[in-house]
């Protein structure tokens, strides 16, 4: 399954905001319209955005001026313009960054060649993403016993990645191998991407699952129904914290009571080692509406309501058990590990 593709100078993505109940694949062909499709979830998950972003940027290459001295200076607020879009997630800005440096390598170039250098490094990194959940996968499979019930939080498949996912993708490894996991998925108020999408894969790739309320998860820890938490990341601090879904911080919490492992999976990229602790982190604020009615419905409560709509919080890496990367598994101590294994 893909939820982008890029061919012939031509990008399409799935519309994530019409799932479960369609797959509407829609064209991308201003730069404007993919900002508009980040921030108003249409694409969404951390490194999805990294991938997303940098097509962007390619599609808008033929809007930008022929002269080599403005085309430089417009592209340069097209990067600027996309880190708009949402500011938790780093991934969009590492691939934006990434264009950025090779194009400022090769400013001695024509602008044809620029452009082309571009494209190339955008696809270089749709690659990569590729490849780089594959990695996390065999990493993350490999602490999974055969018949382990996962509760798993928000989306982190493939509609979340270009390649399979993060915590999702390490569960389709699992049962690739024959270990038949079972999965508890998190709704994931206020838009239900644990029920819209998450369930929604795990029924494509018919592995057995069951969808719960949020507030339900430290009741099935209680019974002893869950054995491991598989979480993703939108951004991960040199100390270990991690941003992630609304709701995540709950889990972890829950878990250290209940002495169940708490597992956060995500590639090289989610990394911010410039951030040295949480705190650091700038936690995305959504419009209040969204907690006011389900999926634009009717209001569930009186419209005059206010109401407060994180979108992300922080768990403190003193929560959690180890992080599953691309490049292996990280354990405490995380701010002296993630140094050893993580090059940013």
């Amino acid at each position: 399954m893909k939820s982008i593709k890029f061919k012939n100078k031509k990008l399409f993505y799935l519309d994530q905001t019409k799932l479960p109940g369609q797959e509407v694949w829609r064209e991308l062909t201003t730069i404007q319209s993919g900002q508009k499709a980040i921030k108003s979830l249409r694409v969404r998950g951390a490194p999805l955005l990294g991938v997303f972003a940098a097509y962007c940027i390619c599609i808008h290459l033929d809007a930008l001026s022929k002269r080599k001295f403005f085309f430089l200076k417009q592209l340069k607020k097209s990067f600027d313009f996309l880190k708009t879009a949402r500011p938790t997630a780093v991934n969009l800005f590492w691939a934006l960054d990434r264009l950025d440096k090779v194009v400022s390598k090769n400013e001695s170039k024509t602008v044809k060649e620029i452009k082309e250098i571009i494209i190339k490094e955008a696809k270089l990194i749709h690659q990569e993403d590729i490849s780089t959940c594959e990695k996390l996968a065999d990493f993350g499979a490999a602490l999974l016993k055969n018949d382990e019930n996962i509760l798993t939080h928000c989306n982190t498949g493939f509609l979340a990645t270009s390649g399979q996912g993060t915590a999702l993708g390490v569960i389709f490894k699992a049962k690739q191998q024959g270990k038949n996991p079972t999965v508890y998925i998190d709704e994931t108020r206020p838009l239900l991407q644990g029920a819209r999408l998450t369930a929604w894969e795990l029924r494509k790739k018919k592995i057995k699952s069951f969808l719960i309320t949020d507030n339900s998860a430290a009741f099935l820890m209680q019974k002893k129904m869950i054995d491991s938490i598989i979480v993703g990341a939108d951004r991960i601090a040199a100390s270990g914290d991690t941003a992630n879904k609304i709701g995540t911080y709950n889990l972890a919490v829950l878990a250290d009571y209940h002495n169940i492992p708490f597992y956060v999976a995500a590639p090289q990229s989610t990394f911010d080692l410039s951030l040295q602790k949480g705190e650091d982190i700038v936690i995305e604020k959504r419009d209040g509406a969204e907690v006011k009615k389900v999926l634009g419905g009717a209001f569930i409560c009186p419209a005059e309501t206010k109401a407060l709509n994180f979108a992300f919080d922080l768990t403190p890496s003193g929560l959690i058990t180890a992080i599953i990367t691309d490049k292996g598994v990280v354990y405490p101590p995380y701010k002296k590990n993630i140094k050893k294994l993580i090059k940013w």
